[in-house]
This record gives structure tokens, C-alpha cells and sequence, in this order.
């Protein structure tokens, strides 16, 4: 694929990191111990992954947005072909799984307004090339949804810099990711980064926050968000809303920062944009699972940002 003018360029967005399939358990009356089993309300089956729900929330919000990443491997391949052929997204930088490699899983445990992971990767985090395709492709923003992506691929920020992209990172919690030394310098060209309260205290143990990036976005649940920029530092709070579900609100927050702030909105409303798409994501089953339904969303997070 070719975006077709510089003008369509500008606001397009792709995103790049690990595709995986989410088995979302909810309704958990206690979080499961060594030796004791506990009974799930709920199960939902859908397409996971910072990247993926990170950009399928941007489509639903109007943009153009693609996906870089390997598809499911099978099992999972066919039950998620129908989400991701209904997502709206551009899905050319994609390929198939490389043979031999497992399903890329994580199970999400969600009681109230807490959950945990356990996730399993497998094989490469992207298709091979990307580094290439990025001056080929012809899209004006690169967000990458797991930092260990980018541990992975240390030449891609150069690469989409030297595209003339803009480029965003979620963290995405891993312990041997954050205990690493070297992630100012590892994140260098990156124009926004989005850990969230946890990740951030954890980076902080190295680094000052503002030494990571020109823009730190901190994402804290409930107690909402904060901006971090030439030594300034803006908060706004969270929208009070019905907690259904919390696997991938923190990405439809991206979504809806890098919505605003990529129309150069001032960062409170960015903020306030980020909030609005997130709580939309809170009030339903399954990360980005059967999107249409919201769309348009932009309205939404604009008129929350005014």
C-alpha cells in the first residue's frame, strides 16, 4: 500500500508491535493463588495487543490507520479473522505467522477495576523489513505499542525519522525491559511516550521521566493523566464511567491523545481526548472488539477535549 498525497499522508498513522490473542476471563471474585482455583463470569475472545487495539480506536476515532504484525498463528487465526477484517484498518504491512511458532496469547484476569496478564510471545515482533517499508508506505505517524518492540528493533525510530514520520511508544510492563540502563537512548526521536503510573515510577528508578522523550504522557487509571513537557508538567482527571471491562483502555487512550495531538490541540485537550476514548473502551467487552458500533467516535473525544 501507498498513501496517495502528501496531504492524506499527514494525519495517517501505523502501528507496529505484537498481534496477540486476548482470552479476557472478567468477573473474577478474587485474583487466583498457588493451589486454589476461582470461576470467571465472563470469557471474551478477541484481538489483543497495544498496537492492534491502539490502532483500530484511531479508525474508529476517523483517521487512516494501518497495522504492522504478524496475523495469529492458528488456532486463533480464523476465530479473529472477523475482527480484524471489520477493524477499518490497512493491513498490508502485515504477514502471515512464521511456521513453527506458537499462538502469541495472553490470558487477562479482570476483578473490578484490577487485573493481571500472562502473556506468551512468540517469533519475531514484525514482519520482516518494516525498517524499508516505512519510506515506501507513505504514512505520516508510527506508534509503536510495546517498548519491547523497539528493544527488538532499535533502527526503526531512525528508520521512520528518516521517512519523515512522527513517532509514538507505549511502555507496556516488562520487568527486564525496564530494568535495562539505556532507554533514554534506546527512545531517542521519539516524539511521545506513554507509560503508565507503574511503568513510569519504574523508569524513574534510572532516569528522569523528562529525560525519555520531549513529551511523557502518564497514564494513571482512575486518577487520570499528566503531561510532561519542557519541564512542565499538566494533569487532567479521568471521566467517571462504568467500569465493564479495563483490557485496553490504556491503548484507546493513546489512540485518543495521538488523535489530538497530531491536530495540534493544545495538551489538556489532548489529555481530555485520551480520557474520552478511554472510558468509551472501559464501558465494553473486549479491547477492541466490534469497533463499528462506535464510530464515529471523534465527536466524542472532541467535544470531551472543548
Amino acid at each position: 500500500m501507498r498513501l496517495a498525497t502528501a496531504s492524506y499522508r499527514t494525519g495517517t498513522i501505523l502501528c507496529a508491535g505484537r498481534l496477540y490473542c486476548d482470552l479476557i476471563m472478567s468477573g473474577l471474585p478474587a485474583m487466583p493463588v498457588p493451589g486454589r482455583e476461582v470461576y470467571a463470569g465472563a470469557l471474551t475472545l478477541a484481538a489483543g495487543g497495544g498496537a492492534y487495539i491502539t490502532a483500530a480506536y484511531c479508525a474508529a476515532l476517523g483517521r487512516v490507520a494501518g497495522l504492522a504484525a504478524h496475523l495469529p498463528a492458528e488456532p486463533f487465526g480464523a476465530a479473529l479473522h472477523d475482527e480484524l477484517a471489520t477493524a477499518g484498518l490497512e493491513l498490508s504491512l502485515c504477514s502471515p505467522p512464521p511456521k513453527g511458532v506458537d499462538p502469541q496469547i495472553t490470558v487477562a484476569m479482570i476483578m473490578n477495576d484490577d487485573r493481571a496478564f500472562l502473556t506468551r510471545r512468540a517469533g519475531p515482533a514484525l514482519p520482516t523489513g518494516l525498517d524499508d517499508a516505512l519510506g515506501q508506505a507513505g504514512y505520516g505517524h508510527l506508534h509503536l505499542g510495546e517498548l519491547a518492540t523497539l528493544v527488538e528493533y532499535p533502527g526503526l525510530v531512525r528508520a521512520a525519522k528518516a521517512a519523515g514520520m512522527t513517532v509514538s511508544c507505549d511502555c507496556s510492563w516488562d520487568t527486564a525491559v525496564l530494568e535495562r540502563n539505556d532507554l533514554p537512548e534506546l527512545l531517542a526521536g521519539v516524539d511521545v511516550f506513554l507509560p503508565n503510573a507503574s511503568e513510569a515510577e519504574a523508569l524513574a528508578r534510572h532516569a528522569p521521566l523528562g529525560v525519555h522523550a520531549p513529551l511523557v504522557v502518564v497514564k494513571d487509571g482512575a486518577r487520570g493523566a499528566s503531561a510532561l513537557s519542557g519541564g512542565a508538567v499538566i494533569q487532567r482527571p479521568a471521566r467517571a464511567t462504568h467500569v465493564v471491562d479495563t483490557v485496553g483502555a490504556g491503548d484507546a487512550f493513546n489512540a485518543g491523545f495521538i488523535d489530538a495531538w497530531l491536530a495540534r490541540r493544545p495538551l489538556p485537550e489532548c489529555l481530555d481526548a485520551g480520557h474520552a476514548v478511554a472510558a468509551a473502551a472501559l464501558g465494553r467487552h473486549g479491547g477492541a472488539r466490534g469497533l463499528g458500533a462506535l464510530v464515529p467516535l471523534r465527536h466524542t473525544a472532541h467535544r470531551a477535549a472543548e
